[in-house]
């Protein structure tokens, strides 16, 4: 690497293709022929492109579940930095925690659709947020070729552009995702211009200090753990001062130690202040408040049910390789195989390009996802919380292709070679985004068989944008129309993005947030139902879309959203009626509903239930075992059953049949109080409190749990326990 005079040409030096052999000292790199102008031209019409085509997939785009949250934020920032300070409702939102996020995506779109008159109930809203996304989406890309441009010239910025551009992942998250994208921007941002400030030191561009410091400013402005971008910045700058000036000698030089210090802390501070500028919550305590919020996204607060190779599991419960197995079968082949010789080349690539910046960005891939690994870090919805380590890794795989195809530069039928299986590794890829505009996030590999081989092993539409395309179908069917006689009544348990989509239509169309297990809880005309949250037996069972769908968003050959119709509300109504205890007529509706719709689980299971609480206990079986075979993991359908067996006196078989039922689902409280039912009966009085426990832990209203609870410690002569039971009893509503 040449120092400050000479480095213009030591960029310019690493922009050739043609193949040298590797110099013997890094700091001297070998001196290569100037960029091809005609690669300049490809990599910015690719860049252009690539811009274009971003936007206008972005309107396409459904609403991210989680605008629940960002929408609110972002209107809380509004009115925030609106009154100068005076309304503070940025600064605590219990509510998804949004305040311990920095606010800059939230504020720029919040006061850009202020200007524009939108609101969140205008698809124009959402279009100013996924058109900011998909800007910020191409930023990342763009900032990660012109890195590979750096280290390897533009041929392999090209290359690393094309990756970016075929990766549906990426590609689907820049359409509406505003915490990961931004973040990423910022990250590869910081990375790029890093890399520009310290090939020119002492004397680096004002452009790049620039870029450095808004880079660290975005992502801190995302997310408190931007701060891994400052401290990169710093381990790697003062690697770079360390290499440049001779190793630890280089502290004896004191006017080049201070350039340094304050290119670094310049920048830094610079980068700090941007970030707290759009984040009130760092800004009331800045010392204070971003570490904070760092040490609780470290532990991530939130958990949900996730589906991970086939097992429904929390996200607290997921093992070790969860987010590695996701970057697995989720990225494009060329990238997967790209980074695996990028590992395996690291050698020729350390001695050919400098070290120290194939190091930063092996390490800018590698550390995040192994720190998650290593601290047992809760994450989910796939691998979205490590998404700003995909253009690294991208990186990576386009130095390996520029790397074997610069090896066979005299060999230009081998060399093309070389571009066509990195083509075709990427063909699914391309043909999937083709396909697939409006969510191409929902993408999997031929590793994991591609969407349809991943159904029911992983989730998809795990933000439910896909409910846009339910409602354009009803749109097309002529049932969402602004001329409709009747009120539409929609049952989703995608509730935001539904009732955005449909605020265009007024009074005439009401939407009810149903969970999928609870869907006949009231009655609706249709529902919008896509599989998340589904239990992963029933997708590979082929139970689902039940068979009351009308219409089916698929991707990949996969189903993603099912269009459900209810015409006759027999479920709905036997629900009613199993509430106010009138048997018959549930079991009648019951009935009605499973003849014409077979494997509605629902309709099963609370048959079961009728039948059982009508002492027919036999068909109360036959009904369970019937649910149990639409829904394996059922817990309501697999306690009936053990119901069953305690009715029929065998406490051996009902105790296996509750142990199954917890296996199957540990937050259970009915087959708790069931084995504590089973425990007490034995005489086994401590194991029944223990179990009781467990129920009231899952279930804190679960009253039946306290008053057995009562039961046992009054028959124990604890009156003072069996008071406070009761007493907590008491207070329930």
């Amino acid at each position: 690497m040449a120092k400050s005079g000479k480095s213009k040409s030591t960029v310019a030096s690493t922009t050739s293709n043609k193949y040298v052999e590797p110099a013997k000292n890094w700091l001297e790199r070998p001196s290569l022929p100037e960029t091809d102008p005609l690669l300049n031209k490809i990599f910015w019409g690719i860049a252009g492109l690539g811009l274009l085509l971003l936007i206008v997939l972005s309107l396409g785009s459904g609403i991210n579940a989680d605008d629940k949250f960002q929408v609110d934020y972002s209107q809380k920032l509004v009115n925030y930095y609106g009154t100068f300070g005076k309304d503070t409702t940025a600064l605590n939102i219990p509510d998804g925690n949004m305040h311990l996020y920095g606010g800059f995506f939230e504020t720029v779109t919040g006061f850009a659709n202020k200007a524009l008159g939108y609101q969140p109930t205008t698809i124009g809203y959402h279009h100013v947020r996924h058109v900011s996304s998909a800007i910020l989406g191409w930023v990342a890309m763009l900032c990660s070729a012109l890195l590979a441009s750096l280290m390897a010239g533009r041929r392999a910025g090209i290359v690393t552009f094309v990756i970016l551009l075929l990766s549906p992942r990426f590609v689907g998250d820049s359409l509406m995702n505003p915490k990961d994208i931004p973040f990423a921007a910022g990250y590869v941002m910081a990375l790029y211009n890093m890399v520009a400030v310290l090939n020119r030191m002492p004397q680096p561009g004002r452009w790049n200090l620039a870029g450095l410091a808004v880079g660290l400013g975005i992502a801190l402005g995302t997310r408190a753990g931007g701060l891994l971008s400052f401290g990169i910045l710093g381990l790697f700058a003062g690697l770079h001062f360390l290499a440049q000036n001779g190793g630890f000698k280089a502290f004896a030089q004191s006017q080049t130690l201070k350039k340094y210090l304050f290119v670094v802390l310049g920048t830094a501070i610079a980068g700090y202040v941007f970030a707290l500028l759009f984040w009130p919550y760092g800004l009331h305590a800045p010392l204070k408040n971003p570490f904070i919020a760092l040490s609780k996204f470290a532990d991530l607060e939130v958990k949900i049910r996730v589906l991970f190779e086939g097992q429904n599991m929390m996200s607290d419960k997921t093992p070790w390789n969860y987010p590695l197995t996701w970057i697995i079968n989720t990225i494009p082949l060329a990238c997967l195989l790209g980074f695996a010789g990028f590992l395996a080349f690291t050698p020729r690539l350390f001695k050919r390009y400098n070290p120290l910046w194939v190091g930063l960005v092996l390490f800018a891939a590698v550390f995040p996802v192994f720190y998650v690994i290593y601290k047992n870090s809760v994450i989910h919805d796939g691998w979205r919380h490590l998404t700003f380590a995909y253009p690294p890794i991208a990186i990576c795989a386009g130095l390996f292709w520029n790397e074997l195809a610069a090896f066979f530069a005299t060999k230009k039928p081998v060399q093309w070679a070389v571009y066509g299986v990195m083509g075709l590794l990427l063909a699914d890829a391309g043909i999937f985004i083709a396909a697939n505009p409006a969510m191409p996030y929902v993408y999997f590999n031929p590793v994991a068989g591609g969407t349809s081989g991943a159904y029911g092993k992983f989730e998809t539409d795990y933000w439910g944008i896909s409910t846009r395309q339910g409602i354009e179908w009803l749109e097309q069917q002529g049932i969402l129309r602004p001329d409709m006689p009747e009120v539409v009544v929609i049952s989703t348990n995608m509730y935001y993005s539904t009732k955005q989509l449909c605020a265009k239509y007024g009074d005439k169309v009401k939407v009810k947030y149903l969970k999928w297990e609870r869907r006949y809880d009231d009655a609706w005309d249709y529902g919008l139902y896509p599989t998340r949250f589904l239990d992963g037996s029933t997708l590979q069972k082929g139970k689902w879309p039940p068979d009351n769908a009308v219409h089916i968003i698929k991707a990949g050959g996969a189903p993603i959203l099912a269009v459900l119709k209810d015409t006759d509300r027999n479920c709905a109504l036997g629900i009613a009626a199993s509430k106010l205890g009138d048997w018959p007529t549930a079991i009648d509706r019951f009935k009605a509903e499973v003849a014409k719709v077979p494997d509605n689980e629902i309709a099963w299971v609370n048959l079961a239930q009728a039948y059982l609480n009508t002492s027919q206990l036999e068909v109360s079986k036959q009904a369970a075992e019937k649910a149990l075979e639409i829904m394996p993991d059922d817990a309501q359908s697999n306690n009936l059953i053990g119901l069953y067996w305690l009715n029929k006196n065998d406490a051996g078989k009902a105790k296996a049949q509750f142990e199954l039922s917890l296996k199957k689902e540990s937050s259970n409280p009915g087959a708790w109080y069931y084995l504590a039912l089973i425990a007490r009966s034995q005489g086994d009085n401590q194991t029944a409190l223990t179990n009781l426990m467990k129920a009231i832990q899952i279930s804190p209203s679960f009253k039946p749990a306290y008053e057995l609870s009562a039961q046992i410690y009054e028959a124990q002569g604890d009156g003072a326990n069996a008071q406070r039971f009761r007493a907590a009893m008491g207070q329930m509503k």
